[in-house]
């Protein structure tokens, strides 16, 4: 553990106490990050110039005890999908045109309210439409697990970040597993809340934000915050009285299904299947009922979901000059071309396919009070791919365990369960009902506990 490995609550306490200060704090990571950065290539906007502004106006506020929230001082990275005022939104691709943001979206004005040091956006491939941390505009983005690795994606600089440990809190955002697969990836806790829970802009079907972290409690805490009401989203859920840090779970008598087949897309790995067994055997010796479930997901249903977003994505770029759709990487723009030829009608089938995975959810927690299952199917795969098939024909053949939770709106997390032969972390999906995003945090910060979490996190490579 190095010193800037601390979580929210030790920094407060320690802000708090005097014996650190943000500004201090700061420093200490900055040189931490440049130790990394130019391996992994995890953030967009870097501005440590700002950020000791930032953390200084922060160290006068403690000393003074006039803290603006409970985030005052933090470091924070957002998603560059993720609007700061000022700052281009380039969305991962040279297509773009790069306009400053007028305002914040949601999540960077809660955390502006509260004080946090918002210090970088991280890294995402184009539209962030991959699980990959290639792009056409940013520097490709690597697992700190191993460099020769892909840190997953969309959230692909978030994920590397947190694993790289660039300070507690980084805010990823997911419309298909886009917290919850680089997460699976690098190790690191992501979660992906009810729909609504913390309002995002622009908004639409299955789009949701999320904290990404080394802890539990970090993205508990998190949520305090971020899960504030912001009236641009039309689905943002009413103010909540939740107490984010009320953690503790008994398990015992709770129905948990494990399920261990997607319905289709790639098949899960021998290791991965291992170390999500025996973590479902963890909850059994802990009292709970574990089930075996069926899956959810069929063919239909994730290609129906493939010739909507083809066809949505397409209209979005058909308008872009031909001299800007060309400059998106190669892999998405060859399959969005196929969006041209999906008819209307075909498109309105496609997106019925979401109401039928949030009808199999339904039914399937009407049964079990939560699930347990692979965040991904495979342990890795190189750097350099787009996706885990590197095949625009196949592009969604890694979701089916993350993908139907968007859809059912349902509250689900990341959390690591061990580690493979190659040394490449694995992730545990713990999915709860709908709302209950309490149920998610405290089975998995029931998990953490049982395991201990991350013993040993990589370090910056020598120079």
């Amino acid at each position: 553990m190095t010193e800037t490995d601390i979580t929210i609550r030790e920094l407060r306490r320690r802000f708090g106490e005097r014996s650190l200060s943000p500004l201090e704090y700061w420093l200490a990571l900055e040189t931490h990050i440049d130790g990394w950065e130019p391996s992994i290539c995890a953030l967009y906007a870097y501005d440590p110039d700002a950020a000791r502004k930032q953390a200084q106006a922060s160290t006068e506020r403690w000393m003074k005890g006039e803290t603006l929230g409970a985030l005052d001082g933090v470091p924070v990275t957002l998603k560059e999908l993720i609007a700061t005022r000022g700052q281009p939104v380039p969305l991962g691709t040279r297509a773009a045109e790069l306009q400053p943001a007028e305002e914040d979206a949601p999540a960077a004005a809660r955390l502006r309210e509260d004080g946090a040091v918002i210090f970088a956006k991280t890294t995402c491939p184009d539209y962030g439409m991959l699980s990959s941390g290639l792009s056409s505009f940013h520097p490709l983005c690597r697992n700190p697990w191993d460099l020769t690795q892909n840190p997953g994606g969309s959230s692909a600089g978030a994920s590397a970040a947190a694993a790289a440990g660039y300070g507690p809190l980084h805010v990823g955002t997911d419309i298909g597993g886009s917290v919850r697969l680089p997460a699976g990836w690098t190790g690191i806790f992501g979660f992906k809340p009810s729909h609504g829970r913390i309002p995002v802009d622009p908004s639409y079907v299955g789009r949701c934000a999320g904290p990404m972290t080394r802890t539990v409690e970090d993205a508990a805490f998190a949520m305090a915050t971020l899960s504030r009401p912001d009236w641009r989203d039309g689905t943002s859920l009413p103010p909540n009285d939740l107490a984010w840090m009320d953690l503790d779970v008994d398990v015992r008598g709770l129905r948990i299904g494990l399920m261990l087949d997607a319905g289709c897309g790639l098949a899960v790995d021998a290791e991965v299947q291992s170390a999500v067994e025996a973590a479902a055997r963890r909850f059994e010796q802990a009292g709970a009922i574990v089930v075996p479930i069926a899956p959810v997901l069929t063919r239909a249903m994730l290609d129906g979901l493939d010739s909507f977003w083809r066809a949505r994505f397409w209209g979005e770029i058909e308008v872009l000059s031909e001299e800007r759709r060309s400059s998106i990487l190669p892999y998405i723009y060859s399959w969005a071309k196929g969006g041209a030829h999906v008819s209307g009608v075909d498109a309105v089938k496609g997106f019925n396919q979401t109401f039928e995975m949030r009808k199999a959810c339904g039914t399937l927690f009407a049964q079990v009070d939560a699930l347990l299952s692979p965040t991904n199917p495979i342990v890795s795969y190189p750097a350099e791919r787009a996706s885990p098939t590197n095949d625009p024909a196949r592009p969604f053949e890694h979701i089916g365990f993350t993908v139907p939770w968007n859809m059912s709106e349902q509250p689900a997390a990341s959390i690591n369960c061990g580690f493979s032969k190659s040394g490449m972390p694995i992730g545990l999906q713990i999915v709860g009902p709908r709302y209950d995003d309490m149920r998610v945090l405290r089975l998995s910060k029931a998990f953490e506990d049982w395991t201990g979490g991350v013993a040993a996190w990589p370090q910056p490579p020598v120079r």
